[in-house]
């Protein structure tokens, strides 16, 4: 019960009373009524007692049928009046109606009790799914504490947050907003985010985004972004707009019952009607099929598949939240069952993307220290990682005043006015391109070569080097084993790098040297020849880290971001986000959307099969109105035990996780 909403409850009660009163009705008609029956022979009427008993009887049946379904009723009214008239309610009320009037009264309490019942069934099984969604994104603060000028602190909502403002955050708060440490060292837990259940260590200097929770000591923090705009209600606004994007599945359901429940209701017509015109005589004829068009609507009625499927998609998705994995829909979830090729970048995402300079060679005439200075001063204007390592290598760097006039080429290189000196670093054919003679003598060496030239001069080449991720090859093979097929990889960096980078990992596949413009030709290629191998069913997904890769996301069927936690430009351009840089996150949401998809399956397999047998039984006069709520009730209740082992998956998770 302390489960339960409070309108939860309220239901309960009318069907325990509703319930109760039926049982109470049902043992004085069976039990006690016939001792009231004293025939005086064959067939004389029974007595006057007896039959005003049963007039009594009949007419005690409506109050626990109005106490449990008058709800059901109004829907109906209202369906009515909204010129929306076919639904489960329509269907309801006409079935129990003509019970009551073929003189079936408890059949048609019955009916409208259990009908309830597995309606409260579902209502649990949904406001247990959404809990558990709800639970998992219980990430938004409730509170900020901001410093004032003199010291002092004031509790505030998080709304009134602003850029800039310095904020306390306390052990066992959450961070109120995406934030950058002025003051202190801890570890924050990650949980929610990511579903890593390790704490990690931040400290002065470093962002920490809203969400997370501080551990063991006092962090002081500047807001860098408004509560509005932080990455929790990103998240959660992605969570709640989830449900809105429909999969394949939902979608044919959806259109299903749009067909189908008009149709059965004009086949209860026909059913009711033509049999006694053709059969006669009417009169006598008229009540038994009656009974059996109302049978045959309660049998038809679609909530089974209705509701199964979505809470099954919605279980896939809080499954998939607790892997610390946000897909955007349920149609995405469903792709991600059917991915046959998958794309990749590098840097980032194979690779640890830490760069560092790990070679240097020099032309005659200036020595390394001399180089590294001139590359360092012309890599100031530019944000990519690479340029980030190549200027933490500079121990004495050029003031930033002898910097100007910074050009950044994306894909190829950088210039820059260097003091008097135009110096330009970027690839081979970037600065040959500018009329300079590259000569390498390090070709050999591993990792991204970056060349270096004064006033149209080679002056020396910068080697800058990263690294696979520590679980990157194993993640690999066990995507392939989860079913996909064929993975590339692209990536900007020389044939060398590539190469070496995809013998260590197992990819086969992969082009090297590319423009951002050439991955998204790449993908596009690699998409019409996957469309023509399997007729359009198999999927291509690119995995990315959702900044430098947006356009490339946004063509594939399925955009996947990685190590994109707090990045806005991940959760705006890809359908899957990964909340930690986690390779092995896309194999176990691979395998929820197949278990999400089967468990779709089997449900509408099962549901139509028992329906369309029962509703052939019920034409014919063998299914009774018993039989009929089995075929609703029963059937429903069963594929929503079944759309439920997604959510227990999702405990079985969260225990591990504990």
């Amino acid at each position: 019960m302390k489960n339960l909403s409070d309108k939860q409850k309220k239901e309960l009660g009318r069907i325990i009373i509703s319930l109760g009163l039926f049982i109470i009705l049902l043992i004085i008609e069976k039990a006690v009524l016939p001792y009231f029956e004293v025939s005086e022979g064959p067939g004389s009427a029974p007595p006057t007692p007896a039959l005003v008993a049963g007039i009594i009887i009949n007419i005690l049946y409506l109050v626990p049928y109005f106490i449990v379904g008058h709800d059901v009723l109004r829907k109906c009214l209202q369906g009515i009046k909204n010129k929306q008239i076919f639904d489960e309610s329509f269907l309801m009320t006409i079935a129990t109606l003509g019970a009551f009037g073929c003189g079936e009264f408890e059949e048609a309490v019955a009916v409208m009790l259990f009908y309830q019942v597995g309606e409260f069934f579902q209502s649990y099984a949904v406001g247990k799914s959404r809990g558990a969604i709800s639970e998992l994104m219980d990430i938004a603060p409730d509170f900020a504490n901001r410093e004032a000028e003199d010291g002092s602190i004031e509790v505030i909502d998080p709304d009134e947050i602003g850029i800039g403002d310095i904020l306390i955050v306390k052990p066992g708060e959450k961070i109120p907003t995406d934030a950058l440490v002025v003051e202190g060292r801890s570890f924050i837990n990650t949980s929610a985010l990511t579903g890593e259940s390790v704490p990690r260590e931040v400290k002065e200097g470093e962002t920490v985004i809203s969400g997370c929770i501080n551990g063991e000591t006092l962090l002081k923090v500047q807001a860098v972004k408004e509560y509005d705009d932080s990455t929790v209600m990103q998240i959660l606004e992605l969570v709640e707009n989830a449900a809105s994007r429909k999969s394949e599945t939902e979608s044919f359901i959806t259109r299903f019952a749009k067909y189908y429940t008009p149709a059965v209701v004009i086949a209860a017509l026909g059913l009711a009607f033509i049999p006694p015109i053709v059969i006669g005589p009417f009169s006598q004829e008229f009540g038994k099929w009656l009974l059996r068009a109302c049978t045959f609507l309660v049998i038809s009625c679609p909530c089974a598949l209705v509701i199964s499927v979505p809470l099954a998609f919605f279980g896939g998705i809080g499954a998939a939240s607790k892997e610390g994995v946000l897909v955007k829909g349920s149609n995405f979830l469903e792709q991600m069952a059917k991915i046959d090729t998958l794309v990749t970048d590098k840097t980032g995402t194979l690779t640890e993307g830490k760069f560092s300079v790990s070679y240097m060679e020099a032309a005659d005439g200036i020595d390394t220290d001399e180089l590294i200075r001139l590359a360092a001063a012309a890599e100031t204007g530019s944000t990519h990682p690479i340029a980030a390592a190549i200027i933490a290598a500079c121990d004495k760097p050029y003031p930033p005043s002898k910097v100007k006039d910074t050009h950044v080429d994306a894909g190829g290189g950088v210039k820059a006015v260097v003091g008097k000196d135009e110096i330009i670093v970027g690839k081979k054919a970037y600065l040959e391109d500018a009329g300079i003679t590259v000569e390498d003598t390090l070709e050999d060496a591993a990792g991204t070569h970056c060349y270096v030239g004064r006033n149209g001069k080679y002056v020396g080449t910068v080697v800058v080097s990263d690294k696979p991720k520590e679980n990157a090859k194993e993640a690999i093979a066990d995507i392939l084993k989860a079913g996909v097929k064929r993975i590339v990889m692209l990536t900007g960096d020389a044939e060398n790098v590539a190469a070496a980078v995809a013998s260590d990992l197992g990819i086969k596949d992969y082009k090297a040297g590319l423009l951002p413009q050439d991955k998204v030709s790449a993908v596009e290629e690699l998409l019409k020849v996957l469309k023509a191998s399997t007729r359009g069913k198999g999927k291509l997904a690119f995995i990315g880290d959702g900044i430098n890769d947006a356009p490339v996301l946004s063509i594939s069927d399925v955009g996947i971001a990685m190590g994109s936690l707090g990045s806005d430009a991940a959760i705006e351009a890809a359908d899957v986000v990964i909340m930690d840089d986690d390779l092995s996150r896309i194999p176990k949401v691979m395998q929820i959307a197949k278990k999400t998809i089967g468990i779709s399956k089997a449900n509408i397999t099962f549901a139509l099969f028992v329906k369309f047998a029962c509703l052939i039984l019920g034409a014919i006069g063998i299914a009774n109105m018993w039989m009929a709520v089995f075929a609703d009730v029963g059937v429903a209740v069963i594929c929503i035990l079944n759309s439920m082992r997604m959510l227990m998956r999702k405990d079985e998770q969260s225990k591990m996780h504990d």
